[in-house]
């Protein structure tokens, strides 16, 4: 039997970027419910990027903490007519790195762990001296430009995006939690997480204590916390791959426990 049969799991992925993830599952046996708790949208304003744009050759590094964040700069550099390399370019974690690949755009550091604090211990050989733009969310931890700027960098923030609440998803979860609540929900980021619960809140909905909550990665985990949910398991890598392997791999008795708190 496939180790996901008949487990429903809510993906809370952006629209557009949780096909991959519903593949995966659904080659598992699961039926996945795409459900996005977060809308890329654009920034307040493009004039912070605007300008890093115009000066783009006197910085040393470009650093990109996401996919999206590749995909908003490359496509507000198209617009403008500038061409941002070449630049020594650091991204968070593969799939930016790979975002960053696919943008024509030679990634020289990526670092051990998808997390800031890597990201910056790795980045700090370099920082004394150096101009940095980093390239994220308008919403982020200030852990990364705060390490290099201690470390002697002079960091430039670009906002590339924000993430919203898809007003549009208080309906769908209703409707879900009102035929049967999930069986699992699949966090990849802290905004997944504090948008569900907002989102559930506004539904007057409550996750129920039998689902499984699985998280991509210790940041989100930690989300999870402060929104007094404890993950039940933690993808060992930052990856797709690695939180679908995480869950497919859970032990058994996972499922059961599940089933009796239910009522099954």
């Amino acid at each position: 039997m496939l180790s996901l049969a008949h487990r429903r799991i809510l993906i809370t992925r952006a629209k557009g970027q949780g096909s991959a993830l519903a593949d995966q599952l659904e080659a598992l046996g699961a039926t996945p419910i795409l459900i996005p708790t977060i809308e890329i949208a654009p920034p307040s304003s493009y004039c912070a990027m605007d300008a890093a744009l115009a000066s783009i050759r006197s910085f040393d590094w470009l650093i990109f903490t996401s996919a999206n964040a590749v995909q908003s700069f490359v496509d507000r550099a198209h617009f403008l007519k500038i061409d941002p390399r070449p630049r020594r370019i650091a991204g968070i974690g593969s799939a930016t790195a790979k975002a960053l690949t696919e943008a024509g755009m030679a990634v020289e550091l990526v670092p051990p762990q998808a997390v800031a604090e890597s990201l910056a211990e790795a980045l700090k050989p370099y920082a004394e001296n150096s101009a940095m733009l980093l390239v994220r969310a308008a919403v982020a931890r200030d852990i990364l430009p705060e390490a290099l700027t201690a470390a002697g960098a002079t960091v430039t923030i670009a906002e590339a995006y924000r993430n919203v609440i898809p007003k549009d998803s208080v309906v769908e979860l209703r409707n879900l939690f009102a035929a049967e609540p999930p069986d699992a929900i699949m966090f990849t980021s802290a905004s997944t997480a504090q948008n569900l619960v907002a989102l559930l809140e506004a539904a007057q909905l409550t996750i129920p204590p039998q689902t499984v909550l699985v998280s991509i990665g210790p940041i989100t985990s930690q989300a999870l916390r402060d929104l007094h949910l404890e993950p039940t398991i933690e993808a060992t890598a930052a990856t797709i791959s690695a939180l679908v392997d995480a869950l497919s791999t859970s032990p058994s008795s996972l499922w059961r426990s599940q089933s009796l708190r239910s009522g099954l």
